[in-house]
């Protein structure tokens, strides 16, 4: 057991090399002969099925359909929306030759797909009343990133991409809004992360929206993890791709647009927000395994009956694994912690002679005996303590790693700890830049509930210029 923890770096040690031993050691990925693409492996794709049910089950209670998109999307198509292009042209993968032919045309990978839904919704889109339309897509998608790291920045990575159309600006703004708050009760409820909810800064939004909206969390290196988005478009993708209605007036108007998406990243911000030097702590609603059991003398004929006989009853409602391999359990011990798997349970003679067995916590490793007759009930208090733990530990972590500072003098000493910094902003892209370029801080929101400020920014100016503010702002090194 001991061997085996020795394989991951400390993540006091070097944060970056205990986050690729874990996603490699936990099974999560393997790496392929293309540089910054992964095989997403049995265990991690586990991990991404469960959060696609999850958000499946909350897309169809607002109506969301899911859709799929062509891969490839022509070079004119894309060349539409001008803004657009120039944001993600650095990006981009090109199709030029098809078998043996030269194509007469450039095909894009898709990076994105607003070009594609712009196009179908083009010639799907007539009158009010087939408004409005309201798309998701399941995929992956191409982006030649210089630099990258396994689920967090990749070359090709899969994706969830929603995409609307509707009549008005406020009910699409109020939309974009909507996916914002499922995506934040996403993380805090189901993954146990705390997020910051906000406006992105005119230079950090999305290529061609009117605004971005983002879900930030902290890892516990005290970096930024940008988790999901939530973009208002307002009619510049229509007007680019003539995306008309006639309204109740029978005047044609241009509709109004939305996208939001998350990526195989938030499986990478579990993995920072809760993880330790012997792995993955995952929260149960996403384990693959919620509960492992490891008999202790598997040749015991005893023992191998009351495992079975646990197994089936806790089968029926929970993702369970009965372990009869041939390996020692100290070995199981160490793979399933390192697996993150949230409840392990210990079944030897003894346990059978006293009709209970042991279960160990896998994030705080209490030990709880537990007798048979009561597992069925025990198990999911259990599992909620978990969840409790699990965000409590990373709310209190995230809280103390945020710090408001007045002035600049203040922002350069609180800036060699690693932790987001709140302070007010005058708006100017020349005061956001200078931050970033002193201090390697980037913006990373503006928070939507401007209550959160705690100073008045009648009282303190601009953290550089000290000009009058227009909003207070969360700065961090990103990943």
């Amino acid at each position: 057991m001991e061997k085996l923890v020795r394989k991951i770096t400390s993540m006091n040690v070097d944060f970056g090399k205990w986050y690729t031993d874990v996603v490699v050691r936990a099974e999560l990925i393997d790496y392929t002969g293309v540089r910054g693409c992964v095989v997403l492996r049995p265990y991690g794709y586990a991990i991404w099925e469960i959060i696609m049910s999850f958000l499946n089950h909350e897309f169809r209670k607002k109506n969301i359909e899911n859709v799929a998109m062509p891969l490839l999307i022509p070079e004119s198509l894309l060349q539409k929306e001008k803004n657009h292009v120039k944001g993600f042209a650095p990006e981009v993968a090109w199709v030029t030759i098809g078998g043996n032919e030269v194509l007469t045309e450039r095909l894009c990978i898709r990076p994105t797909s607003e070009a594609l839904f712009c196009s179908h919704f083009s010639k799907t889109v007539k009158s009010w009343r087939d408004l409005p339309k309201i798309y998701n897509q399941w995929c992956s998608v191409v982006r030649w990133e210089k630099s990258t790291r396994p689920l967090l920045r990749s070359v090709e990575f899969q994706w969830q991409e929603g995409h609307t159309v509707h009549a008005t600006s406020q009910e699409a703004e109020s939309f974009a809004i909507s996916i914002l708050d499922l995506y934040r009760d996403f993380f805090e409820h189901i993954l146990c992360v705390p997020v910051i909810l906000g406006r992105k800064t005119d230079s950090e939004k999305f290529a061609g929206a009117d605004i971005t909206y983002t879900v930030e969390c902290m890892m516990k290196d005290g970096k930024a993890l940008q988790a999901a988005t939530s973009h208002y478009f307002g009619n510049n993708f229509a007007r680019a791709f003539d995306v008309k209605f006639q309204n109740k007036n029978n005047k044609s108007e241009f509709v109004y647009q939305t996208s939001w998406g998350l990526t195989t990243r938030v499986i990478a911000s579990v993995i920072m927000a809760h993880g330790d030097d012997d792995g993955l702590v995952l929260p149960p609603d996403i384990a693959p395994i919620q509960i492992v059991i490891v008999p202790i003398m598997i040749k015991n004929n005893a023992v191998f009956e009351k495992c079975n006989e646990i197994f089936n009853i806790l089968n029926r409602d929970f993702r369970v694994k009965l372990d009869v391999s041939d390996q020692s359990p100290g070995w199981k011990f160490a793979e399933y912690e390192m697996k993150g798997v949230p409840i392990r349970l210990e079944i030897g003679p003894k346990d059978v002679d006293s009709n209970s067995c042991v279960i160990i916590r896998r994030d705080n490793r209490e030990k709880i005996t537990c007798g048979f007759s009561n597992i069925l009930t025990e198990i999911p208090v259990i599992l909620t303590k978990i969840k409790c733990n699990l965000y409590k530990n990373a709310e209190k972590f995230c809280r103390d790693k945020i710090f408001v500072v007045k002035n600049l003098s203040e922002f350069k000493t609180v800036s060699k700890q690693h932790c987001f910094i709140k302070t007010l902003w005058c708006g100017s892209d020349v005061c956001e830049q200078y931050i970033k370029d002193n201090f390697g801080f980037s913006s990373r929101c503006i928070p939507l509930d401007e209550n959160q400020c705690l100073f008045e920014a009648s009282d303190h100016g601009c953290v550089v210029c000290e000009k009058k503010a227009s909003s207070s702002v969360y700065w961090g090194e990103a990943y």
